[in-house]
């Protein structure tokens, strides 16, 4: 960046002075008036090894970790792909390999940090096989640490609270999944979910209210391969069971599911959809599908 001073002269010319960086420079003669040695500018550099992705900072703090993020790690790799074996030979290899190991004992000290450690883990494991956002994995793991906190892991699983604080971020996010989702992905079954969960929600007050079947219509639709307009009516079917108070009692994702069955059926153009397979995306029985339909006949 070039900066033009025109409040002063040059000292031997009378010339303009222009600052280059970080000298000021006459125009005229050349001469080197004044010099600042002192950069200015972003500290710019690559945490990484392709130095396309320059950032001012390292890695921010993060609370998916049982250490914020902020301790530091004995890798595997030196600066290019090849791993220190490739570099190092004898005592020194054995030394790192020492040295990496007391470094992991000393930075998983205490039971509860290992229990956070794997409860984390298996959070992020479930959160990338349900292609949740990382706002969930955060938030979940924020659950999973109050929890322990409380009390509530002695006599349940740690995997079924993973799965359980995944589950309920879920839904007080509006990105409701059911049980046998979560379940099918994590490490835990439908009973340690459950009882993960009602702890949960008792202890710690989650501010989880009944599923509106209409957080369920994107996900089904583009499951069943059907279009904006079949979702678009079955949006409307939901809204007008929940005006008349027919949700209640029902499973919200069967609900969605008979709204996108009636929906499909309704104009011969658009794409249908059997029964079977409209339940089997909402992972309930048909008969909760054609209960749902009649519902919506009669209204």
């Amino acid at each position: 960046m070039v900066d033009v001073n025109s409040t002063s002269d040059c000292p031997e010319c009378d010339g303009r002075l222009r600052t280059r960086g970080t000298e000021t420079i006459c125009e005229d003669c050349g001469l080197v008036s004044a010099e600042d040695s002192i950069d200015r500018g972003p500290e710019w550099r690559s945490f990484d090894e392709e130095e396309t992705d320059r950032r001012r900072t390292g890695a921010p703090l993060t609370r998916s970790r049982h250490d914020r993020g902020l301790s530091t790690e004995i890798g595997y790799g030196s600066g290019s792909n090849a791993d220190y074996r490739s570099r190092l030979t004898g005592r020194k290899r054995r030394q790192i390999t020492r040295l990496r190991r007391e470094h992991n004992r000393a930075r998983i000290s205490t039971k509860a940090k290992r229990n956070q450690v794997y409860g984390f883990t298996e959070i992020q494991r479930v959160n990338v096989s349900l292609s949740l956002p990382d706002s969930v994995r955060e938030q979940a793991c924020i659950l999973f640490e109050s929890a322990q906190s409380e009390g509530l892991f002695p006599g349940r699983s740690l995997e079924g609270f993973a799965a359980a604080s995944v589950y309920a971020t879920c839904r007080t996010q509006s990105n409701p999944r059911t049980i046998a989702e979560v379940t099918t992905v994590a490490r835990a079954s439908d009973d340690e979910l459950t009882v993960a969960y009602d702890a949960l929600n008792r202890e710690l007050g989650l501010p989880t209210g009944p599923i509106d079947p209409t957080q369920y219509l994107p996900r089904y639709a583009s499951k069943l391969d059907l279009g904006t307009a079949v979702e678009r009516r079955a949006h409307e079917f939901a809204s007008t069971l929940l005006q008349n108070g027919a949700v209640s009692g029902r499973n919200p994702s069967g609900v969605a599911a008979g709204c996108l069955y009636e929906a499909a059926g309704e104009r011969e153009e658009w794409p249908t959809v059997t029964q079977a397979a409209a339940a089997d995306v909402a992972d309930v029985a048909p008969a909760t599908v054609r209960s749902t339909v009649q519902t919506i006949r009669k209204l």
